[in-house]
């Protein structure tokens, strides 16, 4: 059983920065593919980053590639999500999710998930 806590959500302006980050606890960090999740008010869960784990590569949604950047420390367990350049259509919760499985960005993929952080971006 995995158990994920996210932290850093909060208050940013446009086009600022913002790194999310995400803490494991409870089963092996390796086994996991481990991805960031999106959902803005009124719509559905979307993935936006992830770390594969069967070739550690990283994978982003086309509309934050380039701008985020997702990275994992297997020490402290912590997969944290910097978030550059932020638009106002990033705001809405993060949620963080592990899964064992071969989905990557897909929402249903995943079989643990935290409880989410929320952003609001201002302009």
């Amino acid at each position: 059983q995995v158990q994920l806590v996210e932290s850093g959500g909060g208050l940013v302006s446009f086009g600022d920065s913002l790194t999310l980050s995400c803490t494991a606890s409870g089963s092996n960090f390796d086994r996991y593919s481990n991805g960031w999740f999106h959902q803005a008010p009124g719509k559905e869960r979307k993935g936006v980053a992830c770390i594969h784990r069967f070739n550690g590569n990283n994978y982003y949604s086309d509309s934050v590639r380039g701008r985020f950047t997702i990275s994992k420390n297997p020490d402290t367990t912590t997969v944290d999500l910097r978030m550059d350049k932020m638009q106002l259509e990033q705001t809405g919760t993060y949620y963080c999710a592990d899964t064992t499985g071969t989905g990557c960005l897909t929402t249903v993929a995943y079989d643990y998930w935290g409880q989410g952080t929320q952003v609001t971006v201002s302009s």
